[in-house]
């Protein structure tokens, strides 16, 4: 029977800082590589190499879990994931790393909502003041040439799917992660993903080519799926465990800022003025929905 995990909530308050700073990094990055690399092939390099890594490195955490009663979990958590991803590097290579980061986190908005279809467990009206405190920010972002430009893309759109399925993610994540070590977890939900990647890579996508073997896009594969990719989640789903949820949410949400502060020091991305409007608003309503009510929300979720 595999030990217990235990892990001190200082030590799990510092992996979801870390892992907000490289997910934040990952925005750009993910930016550069996609010139020559395409989304689902992107995404098949990361999570299939991730999951080799973590095979060797966790063989103990993982190989015990690997069992008939993965399956159904992996497969929910896998599935939900490559739907996540794929919409979101389809939809940042038609828009800005920040502005794509910052509609991506309207997910901790949408998670109370997905807690209630899939939990039973009904959003209060600080989640519906937050929904709209959200939408009024997703406008605001849309107001790509002023206050007489209103325009919502495709790429904001693809994200904005993207913050949907994630919640039911997360929402899975914690539900199964209590039965589960996470980085088993973690694993299968890698495997799952990836292989699917690779098969909508081949079908639907270009084949590799010689372009993405440049030292700035190996470089940038390296970070995304040895970083941001393995380290990040493993550090997301343990720091989940042992921190309270309602701190857990406010580290994890700075993720929006630090990809901004990355992608403008970085990637050199102008902010306009209706934008930045956006994403406080964006910001506050992440804030506002994850103070106490997700806390409580999630604590139901870690029992």
């Amino acid at each position: 029977m595999p030990r217990k995990f235990t892990l001190s909530p200082t030590i799990g308050k510092v992996m979801l800082l870390a892992c907000a700073m490289l997910w934040g990094g990952s925005y750009p990055t993910a930016k550069v590589a996609m010139s020559v690399v395409t989304p689902q092939y992107l995404m098949a390099i990361r999570l299939l190499a991730a999951s080799a890594i973590m095979l060797v490195l966790f063989r103990k955490q993982i190989v015990p879990y690997l069992n008939r009663r993965i399956i159904v979990p992996g497969l929910l958590v896998g599935a939900t994931y490559w739907g996540t991803m794929v919409s979101q590097m389809t939809g940042l290579t038609m828009i800005e790393p920040g502005r794509s980061a910052f509609l991506t986190a309207a997910y901790c908005v949408i998670v109370p909502f997905t807690s209630w279809l899939l939990m039973h467990q009904r959003p209060t009206a600080r989640n519906l003041v937050a929904a709209a405190l959200c939408l009024t920010g997703v406008g605001f972002v849309s107001l790509s040439s002023g206050l007489g430009g209103f325009s919502v893309s495709i790429g904001d759109l693809l994200t904005l799917l993207c913050a949907f399925v994630f919640s039911f993610n997360l929402v899975w994540l914690g539900k199964f992660g209590q039965t589960i070590h996470p980085v088993a977890l973690t694993f299968a939900q890698f495997v799952v993903a990836g292989v699917a990647c690779l098969i909508g890579g081949i079908l639907t996508e270009p084949a590799p080519s010689a372009a993405w073997l440049q030292p700035n896009v190996l470089a940038c594969l390296v970070y995304l799926f040895f970083g941001a990719t393995m380290c990040a989640q493993i550090m997301q789903n343990i720091g989940l465990k042992v921190t309270p949820p309602s701190q857990a949410s406010i580290i994890m949400c700075l993720e929006t800022v630090f990809s901004l502060l990355f992608s403008v020091l970085f990637y050199g991305e102008r902010v306009q003025a209706a934008a930045g409007v956006g994403f406080a608003l964006i910001f506050s309503a992440i804030l506002f929905s994850q103070i106490r009510l997700n806390g409580r929300m999630l604590e139901r979720l870690r029992h």
